[in-house]
């Protein structure tokens, strides 16, 4: 039998080889054991002018305990050609996870609702948006093909742990694709950002009426709606697909969780009313108009709009990673702390060309954050502000300004000590068995 001594020399001494180890060997890099899959959304149909807003469930994806580090996404033909942005506009792509009871015979559905009964429950991020606002673990817009997505090792997105699981339940995933095709629209730009008057619609998708100060956004450019040709303009239908890379390594003691946070600037505080659903003190609104600014502001070049939100997190730690999602006419957002430093800033870069990933007028990319791991900290309760600008030189509707944050509760040191502290606590406990 081993003795105590024993276990406790040898314990001590693979706890300081590892800890004086730097931080950047202590950990097995991952590059050479990431996996990578490239998958396809089921088909969907667009002709000139129509729109598809669906949701896809029980999509392709990683099984096992397993660490996202990267998902990048893309509209693609049948051919697996890139689809610019001003032939076919991404809205938005967003993907998210769900508990499904087993033996529950799945059918087609697209609409969000399915997952609003007790045989489909999201698995939501930690993001402080009410019930299911903003819940996707993963999402972009046309911005897709030019920002970075990946995560840095030693962190990952903790998915598929069984523990996690409740019984009688598999883990599955699905997204939903919002896309406008704009070949031969009379206003692309007026399409893109789901203007009423250009899509004839006076109700949403559920019938229920569009009131009458609402100019544009995502109650008037729903599925099968249909945005203003030029007359006489004619063009074939086509499938398209979301194609999606995802890349992930099996999950082990040595990776460092993150959290997702999404924050929405059009979010504010309200009271509390004894609702049952998660966060119902927040009211999440997602998008919001920016008006076109006054002529004396156009001669001082002052058209800028910008919108505040400040709001307090409950549960901070380190930021690993941050993007901001704007639409056309977005010129920046930043992330701000209590105390006024910057968290994150995020700039767009508009494309000059007219080539898939490069095309002029669009957002074809957002820069991003990658600070040092343990250099930029939110602490618990911290009441954060999110400032979204925007060029008003005109009016723009359906707008968003979210900002997406990875977070980290511990660092790798830390991670490393709570590993080798339980290792220590388990040899102990095995030499006195």
């Amino acid at each position: 039998m081993c003795s105590v001594s024993g276990v406790l020399v040898f314990s001590l001494a693979i706890f300081l080889l590892l800890i004086g180890t730097p931080c950047s060997s202590s950990f097995v890099k991952t590059e050479d054991k990431i996996k990578s899959a490239v998958f396809l959304s089921p088909k969907f149909e667009l002709g000139p002018g129509s729109v598809v807003n669906r949701y896809y469930y029980d999509i392709d994806f990683p099984r096992g305990h397993i660490a996202i580090k990267d998902f990048h996404a893309e509209v693609v033909d049948e051919s697996g050609n890139p689809i610019p942005l001003h032939e076919t506009y991404l809205h938005h792509w967003v993907v998210g996870r769900y508990h499904q009871r087993k033996h529950v015979t799945h059918t087609e559905n697209d609409s969000h609702m399915m997952l609003q009964n007790s045989d489909h429950v999201l698995v939501r991020n930690s993001g402080i948006c009410q019930g299911n606002y903003l819940g996707q673990y993963f999402g972009l817009g046309s911005e897709t093909r030019g920002t970075l997505t990946d995560i840095p090792d030693p962190f990952g997105i903790e998915v598929g742990n069984p523990a996690e699981v409740p019984e009688g339940f598999d883990e599955k995933w699905m997204v939903n694709v919002h896309a406008i095709d704009t070949r031969g629209a009379e206003d692309k730009l007026g399409c893109t950002e789901c203007k009423c008057e250009l899509y004839n619609v006076t109700v949403d998708e559920y019938g229920r009426s569009v009131r009458p100060d609402y100019k544009g956004g995502m109650l008037c450019c729903y599925d099968h709606t249909r945005c203003k040709l030029k007359e006489g303009f004619e063009g074939p239908k086509r499938n398209l697909y979301l194609r999606y890379t995802v890349k992930w390594v099996d999950w082990d003691d040595f990776i460092v969780p993150v959290k997702i946070y999404i924050i929405d600037v059009t979010d504010t505080l309200k009271p509390s009313d004894d609702s049952k659903e998660l966060n119902s003190d927040h009211d999440c609104k997602v998008e919001y108009e920016v008006k076109s600014c006054s002529i004396d502001q156009k001669e001082g070049n002052g058209c800028v709009h910008v919108k505040r939100t400040s709001l307090p997190l409950q549960t901070g730690g380190y930021v690993i990673y941050g993007v901001a999602h704007q639409h056309s006419g977005g010129i920046g957002s930043t992330l701000f702390g209590q105390d006024g430093r910057v968290i994150c800033s995020s700039i767009p870069n508009y494309g000059k060309g007219s080539e898939a990933g490069n095309e002029s007028g669009y957002i074809v990319g957002m820069s991003t954050c990658y600070p040092k791991p343990g250099s930029v900290k939110i602490i618990d309760g911290e009441t954060l502000t999110l400032e979204s600008n925007y060029n008003s030189t005109k009016e723009h509707t359906g707008v968003m300004g979210l900002f997406y944050i990875l977070v980290a509760e511990q660092l790798p040191y830390q991670q490393l000590r709570l590993f080798s502290r339980s290792s220590f606590v388990a040899d102990v406990n095995f030499s006195d068995s």
